[in-house]
């Protein structure tokens, strides 16, 4: 179970130290009258040490890897409700496989989308949390978070 504090805020000159991802859980499955099980708990910390770009069948891998036996509808109603606390998030790249990143605490990922050959290569665009900043600000609002996320192909 993972119990180190993740760090957030909107770049990385401001960030600071929250509380731990498993507490985030816990609250949003408190709120929803669910338990915090062991699975979940595995789940959670798996997506964690992956710190990447995974789909549901490569997170299944990886727990049958280190020998923790989830079902797939645990797996996909477990990523639901990650995704409802603001951990993790979907990455758009196609219609036929859902991708997801690591969300909470973590400066967003933007991404350059190959469809030609569902590459999916992670860009550093710091200029895109300035822009983001000043649009929120002009509508007297502050920014949560973003995604950007290029499509392109050959040619």
């Amino acid at each position: 179970m993972d119990l180190n504090p993740i760090a957030s805020g909107s770049d990385a000159n401001n960030l600071h130290v929250t509380e731990p991802l498993c507490a985030v859980f816990r609250r949003k499955l408190k709120d929803e009258g669910q338990k915090y099980t062991p699975e979940r708990a595995q789940i959670l910390d798996t997506i964690i040490q992956l710190d990447d770009i995974f789909d549901a069948e490569q997170l299944q891998a990886e727990l049958k890897g280190a020998s923790i036996r989830v079902s797939k509808a645990t797996i996909y109603r477990t990523l639901k409700l990650l995704q409802e606390a603001g951990i993790i998030q979907q990455v758009l790249v196609d219609s036929e496989l859902a991708r997801y990143q690591l969300a909470y605490g973590r400066r967003p990922r933007d991404l350059l989308i190959r469809l030609d050959t569902n590459e999916i290569i992670t860009i550093d665009a710091p200029e895109l949390i300035d822009l983001r900043n000043r649009i929120c600000s002009a509508h007297g609002l502050k920014a949560q978070g973003h995604r950007f996320q290029v499509f392109a192909a050959e040619g």
